[in-house]
């Protein structure tokens, strides 16, 4: 029921994987740091994810990785539901409401661990997680490492989380085919007259129902004049007839994101947003034509923008047709303008058309497997002009 573990070996491989990568970047140490929503990295590297209090994950370029909790209750959770090799204490990682525990409590500081971890003093220190890294640890670290190269260090983990694993894609695939379930279920139970909430109720429902953990990200569905809006939140509004409606989530199963987007109407859309959906379909299956393993990503921007520029639709997006997902929804890897990176097998991407006239927007989403020769489909259901 989405509760899968994958075994030690796993977790043990994905560390040798991450230390090459650290020999390759120069880097002694790489220390995270995950949250119950943004928990990608501790998830990914020892299969913890803590809610109420946080957690780090300390790799050294030689030796086993620590998972650093925020208290007891937290370290005894992570003793039955990680795959780490150590486990530590700290309390800068304790929720913001601590207790004050009545037994005594050992902790440890950052600058203790790495030492540990690392067998002497570091040179150099990749921070990971860097846009929501607390500052009071990036200064204790500081601190303690004055002469220490301090630098953030995504990339490098993204460089193995980006290529994903034969136990990895069975998990992935599921968390999709969950997703695609309940969109089946929501557009066949939707009704005018029907509140916004009702139907993010019903799918929601319908995830749990098929085994998901929890959700990608907070769902939503939106209608009318709020589909302008890129990032919105379900409410009170009720859905009506001849008026375009955005449906936006995804099942976490067994740490891994799903995701799916589809916009549809009762009756007749507005012209312009048919008009949208025309154009937003049109690039979504360039985009499904043109990755495939061996091209750069930039090449794929380029036929999703030439589609843009034929319509005068260039301003009307935010960002490129794709991005990486896996343990997170977004896991960087965006197919843009400037990006370099070569698309590869097994790597896991969401194409994401993205569309706004300033009246009306939308967004079709759909997440794919790059294979040997092309890829794999992860959710397609009526990727098409949705008139119910």
């Amino acid at each position: 029921m989405g509760r899968e573990m994958l075994p030690k070996e796993e977790y043990v491989i994905r560390r040798k994987r991450l230390q090459d990568e650290m020999k390759k970047s120069g880097f002694d140490v790489i220390v995270t740091y995950s949250s119950e929503n943004e928990s990608q990295s501790s998830r990914y590297l020892v299969g913890f994810w803590p809610f109420f209090d946080f957690a780090s994950v300390i790799v050294p370029v030689e030796g086993e990785e620590v998972l650093v909790t925020g208290g007891p209750e937290s370290y005894e959770f992570a003793k039955d539901f990680s795959r780490a090799s150590k486990i530590a204490i700290n309390s800068k990682l304790v929720e913001t409401s601590a207790p004050e525990w009545v037994p005594k409590v050992e902790e440890k500081s950052f600058s203790e661990l790495i030492i540990e971890a690392c067998a002497k003093k570091p040179e150099s220190i990749g921070i990971c997680n860097y846009n929501i890294f607390p500052h009071t640890i990036y200064n204790e670290i500081a601190e303690s490492f004055p002469s220490a190269r301090i630098t953030r260090a995504d990339d490098v983990l993204l460089k193995v989380q980006a290529i994903k694993s034969e136990r990895e894609i069975p998990l992935i695939r599921e968390a999709y085919r969950i997703t695609e379930e309940a969109m089946k279920t929501a557009l066949n139970s939707v009704k005018p007259g029907m509140s916004e909430w009702e139907l993010e109720a019903i799918a929601r429902s319908k995830m749990l129902e098929l085994g998901a953990e929890g959700f990608s990200y907070p769902a939503w569905v939106c209608s009318g004049p709020n589909t302008r809006l890129s990032l919105c939140r379900s409410t009170n509004r009720i859905i009506n007839e001849n008026e375009p409606v955005q449906f936006t989530f995804g099942a976490k199963y067994s740490g891994y994101c799903g995701n799916m987007c589809r916009p549809f109407v009762f009756g007749n859309p507005p012209e312009n947003f048919r008009k949208l959906m025309e154009v937003a379909l049109e690039a979504m299956n360039n985009a499904l034509e043109n990755i495939k393993p061996g091209i750069r990503a930039n090449e794929v921007f380029k036929g999703y923008y030439d589609i843009l520029h034929k319509y005068g639709f260039e301003e009307f997006t935010l960002y490129g047709p794709a991005h990486g997902t896996g343990s997170s929804e977004v896991e960087g890897l965006w197919l843009s303008e400037n990006a370099e990176f070569t698309i590869q097998k097994n790597m896991v991407f969401n194409v994401d058309i993205w569309l706004t006239d300033g009246v009306y927007g939308l967004r079709y989403e759909d997440g794919i497997l790059v294979t040997d020769d092309g890829i794999e489909e992860l959710t397609s259901y009526r990727r098409e002009i949705i008139i119910l």
